[in-house]
């Protein structure tokens, strides 16, 4: 039977972030979220009855994963990326921001630059500039609606700031690229010959839409994985992000340890145990609602980029490659962002991500989450229209 994605799932009351902080991060009470990237769908059957079972047993003492759990994380990879990392490789961190921070701190020293492409999510910022480094920022260039690298740029930024690591995003968030495996091979060549660390965070990876592919840098070439440390989660995939689980893998022996010392050093050692087993659930058992789940993600895309075709021509939509959000330019209504935010806020009703919090670049735009029943989304977007229907 097909999988009901229209249903309508109350998460208020729940201590959700989405929905059930709005006032305590100074916005109004009942306020529409479309912020924050996690799905108002439920996680697939597979691992609710997984959860369920271990959830009977009783016992939630310390967990480690079992070479089950590594071989399956593997064998998913390999199907739907072609890609077979070794288990060794594996570690799990709380999450891929906080592996993002575990790798600035390693890898890095206070001062050393670290390099990214904004606008990005973020969190790239933050990691940077809370441990004490120097952001330094090769911005992506919109060309006719559509992200491109600056490679001669991104090299030269490399060398006059003596960069030591490079964050990528991947597929990018928030303008929603897909990187080819050629713009990968000339970001990782520049990477290799400039011996500059990427820490690639894929965490999007399965959200491709139909005829893109999303290649895993360390696929590439032995070469490159020496030199890769990448990020994913089912977090994102299988709507998963509170319990707190994520798979790094490093092949380099030396920089795996290293990594592995500074979690150590920070403290964390077993993961969350519910995270294991609903993890190894969803990867062994969740294809089929994944594939369900993007079919019906694409039409959300379909019908919001036809709604506001429609009734909000002056928004241009950044046609997107991968994830579930989309980039949206308010640009062509010459506002300022505490304009535009006043506006989306206080007369929209809706909280989204303002533009301007992914780095200069991002300045006119707002971050729209798609992935919600057809009705929430319809009903935002209706509110979003109203608000700026005479203007």
């Amino acid at each position: 039977m097909p999988i009901d994605f229209d249903t309508v799932i109350d998460r208020r009351g729940t201590s959700c972030l989405k929905y059930d902080f709005a006032v305590e991060r100074g916005y109004p009470q009942g306020i529409l979220p479309f912020w924050v990237a996690d799905m108002d769908f439920s996680t697939p059957q597979p691992v609710i009855a997984e959860l369920t079972r271990r959830v009977q047993h009783g016992i939630f003492g310390y967990t480690d994963p079992k070479e089950s759990y590594k071989q399956t994380i593997v064998d998913w990879m390999t199907e739907h990326h072609d890609w077979t990392p070794s288990t060794k490789a594996l570690t799990i961190t709380p999450g891929v921001v906080f592996a993002l921070a575990t790798a600035v701190r390693c890898f890095t020293k206070p001062g050393d630059a670290v390099l990214l492409q904004q606008p990005v999510y973020y969190p790239f910022s933050e990691v940077i500039r809370q441990n004490g480094r120097q952001l330094v920022n090769s911005p992506l260039v919109l060309k006719d609606g559509h992200y491109e690298i600056d490679f001669a740029d991104f090299e030269d930024k490399i060398v006059k700031n003596n960069v030591k690591l490079f964050l990528l995003c991947s597929p990018h968030n928030p303008a929603g690229r897909v990187w080819t495996r050629e713009e990968l091979l000339r970001i990782a060549s520049i990477c290799l010959k400039r011996d500059v660390l990427i820490v690639s965070d894929e965490i999007h990876e399965e959200f491709v839409r139909p005829g893109f592919r999303h290649t895993v840098l360390a696929s590439l070439s032995p070469e490159i994985a020496a030199q890769t440390i990448t990020c994913t989660s089912p977090s994102k995939t299988f709507n998963l992000a509170g319990l707190q689980i994520s798979n790094i893998f490093i092949e380099n022996d030396e920089l795996r340890k290293r990594f592995r010392a500074e979690i150590s050093a920070a403290g964390y050692s077993q993961p969350n145990a519910l995270g294991l087993f609903a993890a190894q659930a969803a990867y062994a058992e969740g294809g089929s609602w994944l594939k369900e789940l993007l079919a019906y993600i694409e039409g959300n895309y379909k019908k919001t980029k036809a709604f506001l075709a429609e009734k909000m021509p002056k928004v241009t939509l950044i046609e997107p490659e991968g994830t579930y959000l989309l980039w949206l330019d308010f640009s062509a209504y010459g506002l300022s962002d505490e304009e535009l935010d006043d506006i989306i806020i206080n007369d929209a009703n809706l909280w989204l991500d303002s533009g301007h919090i992914f780095g200069k670049a991002g300045r006119g735009f707002q971050r729209l989450n798609i992935a919600c029943p057809w009705s929430t989304l319809q009903n935002g977007l209706e509110h979003l229209a109203k608000a700026f229907e005479n203007r």
